[in-house]
Order: C-alpha cells, then sequence, then structure tokens
C-alpha cells in the first residue's frame, strides 16, 4: 500500500515537468530514511579527511551492537585522547561508555580539564557507566568547581553514586548547596544510592547522619547507570523499519554486583568484525537510536 502511494505521488510529480529532477530529488529523500551498512559505518569513523564523517561513523558505530569489537575500541581510545575536532573527541567518549572497560575510565577523566563542554559532558555521562575507584578523586573536584557549566555538574553527581568514599560524600553534600535545582537532585539521589537514606536537600540532616554512622555506607544500594526513555510516538511507528530501541539501567562495568550482565556487552575476540573493521557481520546494522 506505501509502495503505491509513494509511485502515484511520483507519476503525479513528473507530470508536472522536470521529471530527471523530480526523480533524482525523490531517490535523496528515500535515501535519507535508509540506515547506513555496518561497512559504510566503519569507513566514515575511519575517515582522517572528514570530521564529520569521522564523528557520524563513531556515533553509529558507538549505537550498534557489535561495536565493542576491539578494533573499534581501539579506534574510540585514540579518539578520545587524539581527535582535535570536540564533537569527534565526545563521540568517542560516548563509544567508550558504551562499549569500554574499566581501564578506560582513566582516559575517559582525563576529558574532564577539556575546555569544551560537549567533550566534559560526554566524560561526565561516559564515567557513569565505567567503574574505577581511582577516578573517584578526578570527579568530586569537578562537582564542587561551581565556574563548572551545570549540566556537566549534574552528571558528575549522578557518576558518584558509585563511589562511597568519604571525600565523595562531602563533595555531594556540598553539591545541595549549589544553586541548580538539577544539581542539587543529582546530588540528594546519589547520595540515597551511597547511604539507603533518604534526607532530601537538608545538608545538616545528611553530615549529622553520616557523623552519627560507624558504617555510613552500609545500607547503601547498587548503583545502576541512568539511560534514557521516552514514549513512543506516531513517527516512530511510521518508520517502522528502523524501530526505537532503549537501554535498560544497568552497572558499571568494573562495578560487578551479583553478575549482571551489561545490556551493551559484545563479543571483542576475533569474529568477522574484530578480524576487519570495515566488514563487520553482514546481518547486523546500527539499530540503536536512542541512548542517553
Amino acid at each position: 500500500m506505501l509502495t503505491r502511494t509513494v509511485s502515484a505521488m511520483l507519476l503525479a510529480l513528473a507530470a508536472l515537468g522536470g521529471c530527471d529532477t523530480i526523480q533524482s530529488d525523490f531517490s535523496q529523500f528515500v535515501d535519507s530514511f535508509s540506515q547506513p551498512t555496518p561497512a559504510e559505518a566503519a569507513q566514515w569513523a575511519a575517515d582522517p579527511n572528514d570530521r564529520e564523517n569521522a564523528r557520524r561513523g563513531t556515533v553509529l558505530l558507538a549505537n550498534a551492537p557489535w561495536g565493542g569489537a576491539l578494533p573499534y575500541l581501539k579506534l574510540y581510545r585514540l579518539y578520545a585522547e587524539e581527535a582535535p575536532d570536540p564533537l569527534v573527541r565526545a563521540a568517542a567518549l560516548q563509544a567508550l561508555g558504551r562499549h569500554g572497560d574499566a581501564s578506560d575510565a582513566a582516559l575517559v577523566a582525563k576529558s574532564l580539564e577539556s575546555p569544551f563542554r560537549q567533550v566534559r559532558l560526554a566524560a561526565a555521562k561516559a564515567l557513569q557507566r565505567l567503574h574505577d575507584p581511582a577516578v573517584a578523586d578526578a570527579i568530586w573536584p569537578r562537582l564542587i568547581d561551581t565556574s563548572e557549566d551545570p549540566d556537566v555538574r549534574t552528571e558528575l553527581a549522578i557518576a558518584l553514586g558509585q563511589y562511597p568514599t568519604p571525600a565523595v560524600f562531602q563533595a555531594l553534600v556540598a553539591a545541595i548547596s549549589q544553586r541548580e535545582l538539577a544539581v542539587n537532585i543529582a546530588a540528594v539521589d546519589a547520595l540515597r544510592t551511597l547511604t539507603g537514606a533518604n534526607l532530601g536537600l537538608d545538608e545538616d540532616a545528611w553530615l549529622r547522619h553520616y557523623a552519627s554512622n560507624a558504617t555510613p555506607f552500609a545500607s547503601g544500594r547498587v548503583y545502576l547507570y541512568p539511560t534514557f526513555v521516552r514514549r513512543l510516538d506516531m513517527w516512530d511507528w511510521l518508520i517502522f523499519w528502523m524501530p526505537a530501541v532503549f537501554e535498560d539501567p544497568d552497572v558499571p562495568e568494573g562495578l560487578r554486583v551479583m553478575g549482571p550482565r551489561r545490556t551493551n556487552e559484545a563479543p571483542r575476540d576475533g569474529g568477522a568484525s574484530a578480524a576487519n573493521p570495515a566488514t563487520p557481520p553482514a546481518a547486523a546494522s546500527p539499530t540503536v537510536r536512542e541512548q542517553r
């Protein structure tokens, strides 16, 4: 039915004149709805001469289930450390958060010092998914630095919910007094995760709770990184060939509790995609359209 309707529209437009031009424009319109192949995504990501291709390809790989293959991880790490374009670097940090391991946390944390807001924001979000106690002391000073962008501080507060240390606790309590409500709420949520207590925006109450408990983190909850979810709309139903896929909250890589498995975990040793980054599995395609 859809094919017949589209064909009828094309014939009607062609009758108005300029058939070649209309057909060319129509082909471009149809192509805009088609997903690039895995090979195209890999080629774009590795394009040394086009920063937009590198960014777009990296994003596509990051959102693909097979994007955690070792050759891609090497590319993400290279871009996260050396890419001169901040959008390419931010895309690589997002990819490491999705497919990296605990050893990548230190590399990601370096980007918290970037002069570019989008890079710092991507690093803060990636650190919610990668657990390494050694980076906690790189995160909390950025949270209490009120010259930092509020969006970045909000994401940093969320990331700190996985580190039950005195310094992190004090930084989160200090963040409750910052001017931005989003930062305040994120800090309180992190404190609730760390301690199991629910004392709202009362800084003094949190400090009293900490001082009166020999083991203030004993009742802490399992930390799960947040994910993006929204209601499906009409557009989602119209593009039925590209269904929306949402992640579930999960335990960060490096923080194992009762054996949960990451939702984005993929084989990284061998296989077609690991052997040749330009030729991932033919049946696979980058279909995940929604990521926080």
